[in-house]
């Protein structure tokens, strides 16, 4: 099977003082390539932390995480970095934008960090944008652009480096209900026309139904595994 996250038994804690909390209880998720998967749970079941171990934010205690077949608890901290930079694309809550520079400098950082040419930088920001509907925007600081603006910025600087794995950190905690679908459907389309792997972390069922599968967590463990069709049937999300 080919497996892009072969995540098999990982616990986590974290020891503050003499206290211990677990918050990863043996947890198994393999997701194939191609895949748009929801990950669900209430507070503190452990969603942000396995997001975080998937992305190289933070290891687990034990248990293996593999990707794309590499085992990564044998690799350095430069060449996490190497692999987090290159095969994995971030999306946050709050959008993490640099309040004063254009939507463009802000997509093409990723790029000033891995030394490309700034006429390449402004060539690859400029498709992005494009991409997620903003090409009329790229000269704009985000306190110019609404909600949803502001997220499809942070998906076109997610989206630079062409990675294999988007992973997104509830995409929509923050926007109302129409900026919502429509960031849905931008990540629909990256998904269906364009092959990206998909892991999105959110607590809105209604945005959850978007994936073509649902894993719950519940007290650091998997409850639930569903596969479903997604909201848009074979329109929009599934492959």
């Amino acid at each position: 099977m080919d497996y892009l996250i072969d995540i098999d038994r990982v616990h986590k804690e974290y020891i503050i003082g003499e206290v211990t909390t677990k918050v990863l209880k043996g947890v198994n998720l393999k997701i194939k390539k191609g895949e748009f998967v929801s990950i669900m749970g209430h507070s503190g079941a452990g969603k942000s932390t396995l997001m975080n171990i998937i992305g190289f934010l933070d290891q687990p205690t034990s248990g293996s995480y593999k990707l794309e077949g590499i085992n990564t608890e044998k690799l350095n901290e430069d060449e996490l970095a190497e692999i987090r930079n290159i095969t994995i694309g971030f999306v946050f809550q709050m959008f993490n934008l640099l309040p004063r520079v254009s939507a463009l400098d802000n997509v093409k950082l990723p790029l000033l960090y891995a030394g490309v040419p700034e006429k390449e930088q402004n060539k690859r920001a400029k498709i992005v944008l494009e991409k997620v509907g903003l090409s009329h925007r790229i000269n704009n600081h985000p306190s110019q652009l609404s909600g949803g603006e502001q997220q499809r910025v942070a998906i076109a600087r997610a989206l630079i480096n062409n990675p294999k794995l988007i992973l997104a950190d509830e995409p929509t905690g923050n926007l109302d209900t129409k900026s919502s679908y429509e960031i849905m459907d931008i990540f629909c389309k990256l998904h269906k026309d364009q092959g990206h792997t998909i892991v999105m972390i959110t607590h809105e069922l209604d945005i959850s139904k978007y994936s073509g599968r649902i894993v719950t967590l519940d007290d650091g463990v998997t409850l639930k595994d569903i596969r479903r069709k997604s909201i848009y049937g074979n329109k929009k999300c599934d492959t």
